[in-house]
């Protein structure tokens, strides 16, 4: 069975540029320095201003690292791929300011934690206690991501749900009125409106 693809979401997906990346020059096992893929480091730095939502160069500097210290592997050294994919989860989210892309460095940072975690039951063995620990980490980490998605959400959003009513189930013997209902204007006329009732509508009630 085929699967129908949104030839829009496709369409938005090939325009996108390709986001922003770094290359790394290893210091320490546990520390790195952070240069242009192409060489042109201006054009670079203002990509990932923009990515982060800011015009701080701190800011950018702050996040950087620590994008480095989640994108560390657990045998020692930093992956330049996580790096990587963290900062397009990042740009996809699409910051508009420094808190924005605090709360974006935060849900990558929480996701390749989370992604750590589940990656550990892959190996087996070890203790049933310690695989419980393990599901339990994963499970307080997918719930923190889900958290912040939904506090982005809010960000941008406000806190207001609003609930579309598509049924309007009618019991024995009672009715509802569909339609505005308004009182009557200045010539004493009445809005139409259409009576629902357990028998079927009815039209053209004053």
């Amino acid at each position: 069975m085929s699967r129908k693809t949104n030839p829009a979401l496709v369409a938005d997906v090939r325009r996108r540029r390709p986001p922003v990346r770094v290359r790394t020059h290893r210091i320490t096992a546990s520390s790195a320095r952070h240069y242009p893929p192409d060489g042109e480091g201006k054009i670079w730095w203002g990509r990932l201003k923009r990515a982060l939502g800011t015009a701080s160069s701190d800011f950018v500097n702050a996040s950087l690292l620590q994008l480095q210290v989640a994108a560390q592997l657990h045998c020692g050294g930093i992956s330049e791929i996580a790096m990587n994919a963290a900062l397009a989860m990042i740009e996809a989210a699409e910051p508009q300011n420094e808190i924005e892309g605090a709360l974006a460095v935060q849900m990558a940072c929480t996701h390749t934690a989370a992604i750590s975690v589940l990656a550990r039951f892959g190996g087996g063995g070890g203790s049933e206690r310690w695989a419980v620990a393990l599901a339990s980490a994963a499970a307080r980490l997918l719930r923190a991501y889900s958290g912040q998605v939904e506090t982005l959400r809010r960000l941008r959003h406000g806190g207001d749900q609003y609930v579309r009513v598509e049924h309007v189930h009618i019991s024995e013997g009672g009715q509802a009125v569909i339609g505005n209902v308004k009182s009557q204007d200045s010539k004493g006329e009445q809005q139409d409106a259409k009576l629902v009732t357990d028998d079927g509508p009815k039209e053209g009630l004053r």
